[in-house]
């Protein structure tokens, strides 16, 4: 019997050049994500007084930054792309909001992130579905 590998490279090209992009646009997304984690944890004195108009205290700086970092790290990791996405849509609609109707901010450079943290936590359902059962399993 022959022995057969088993690769989890796609066998259709463009399944890999899919592949490709969406493992980029992941790093991408990281690398914006630990330089603006980056400013509201080294208190960028933008940060602060972004953070100061928003009125809920350095503390949600120090937490948004925090998320952010948390963020970044589980869209690296294959298991968790999914709730990694998921608590990034959480970040950039809460963003998207603040700049709305706190900051009278531009709100497209919070919602587009928001959009491709959805589109990226759908396309990873099934990730975050398996851990909502796990608790279920658990209870």
């Amino acid at each position: 019997m022959p022995s057969q590998t088993i690769t989890s490279e796609p066998k259709n090209p463009t399944a890999r050049w899919k592949t490709i992009g969406f493992r980029v646009l992941r790093f991408v997304i990281a690398i914006f994500l630990l330089l603006a984690a980056g400013g509201k944890l080294a208190g960028v004195q933008q940060m602060v007084q972004l953070f100061d108009t928003i009125g809920l205290g350095q503390w949600f700086r120090i937490f948004t930054g925090l998320c952010e970092l948390a963020t970044a790290a589980l869209l690296l990791f294959p298991a968790t792309i999914g709730v990694g996405a998921l608590l990034g849509f959480c970040i950039m609609v809460g963003a998207t909001i603040a700049n709305m109707f706190v900051l009278d901010h531009d709100f497209i450079h919070s919602s587009i992130p928001a959009i491709i943290f959805a589109v990226i936590a759908w396309t990873y359902r099934r990730q975050i579905l398996k851990l909502v059962e796990l608790e279920d399993h658990h209870r």
